[in-house]
């Protein structure tokens, strides 16, 4: 699957190369069978698998689910829940229910399929596994590659 878009490729002084790397890591292990990359607002799309499209308003549901806070729930005063813990959240115009949601990681499953999605300090990386793989594999691929990313700066 190539990248449908790499901002500033046109630009020789833009540093893209490494999202261009990133996404080819992500798609060609064969634990994930589209991706995109954003940078970490969710305003830019920096790399996309063909026909793999986070609407505007799933990428910025992304985003909050980031910077949310646990509230403390009626039932349980002890229960802390993030409202993408309670209420899921949508990639690729499909919901899936949440599985965690931390500082860094969210992934979500829609029956044996799944989203893997994983915030750096620049970006935000949102991958998809198909129902063949294990959600342990796909998740080892994002988490790798996101630390890579962190670790270079990015």
């Amino acid at each position: 699957m190539q990248p449908t878009s790499i901002p500033g490729a046109e630009n020789p002084q833009c540093r893209w190369f490494p999202w261009t790397y990133s996404f080819h890591s992500l798609v060609g292990t064969g634990n994930i069978d589209k991706a995109a990359i954003f940078n970490a607002e969710g305003t830019s799309v920096w790399a996309s698998s063909s026909g793999f499209v986070v609407a505007p308003a799933e990428i910025k549901e992304v985003v909050a689910s980031y910077k949310d806070t646990p509230e403390v729930k009626k039932v349980d005063e002890r229960t802390h829940v993030k409202k993408v813990e309670s209420e899921g959240f949508h990639i690729g115009a499909s919901r899936y229910v949440t599985i965690k949601a931390d500082d860094r990681s969210l992934y979500g499953k829609k029956g044996k399929e799944g989203v893997v999605i994983v915030k750096t300090t620049q970006a935000i990386l949102v991958a998809h596994y198909p129902e063949t793989v294990q959600p342990g594999s796909a998740a080892n691929t994002v988490e790798q590659l996101g630390d890579y990313l962190i670790s270079v700066g990015y």
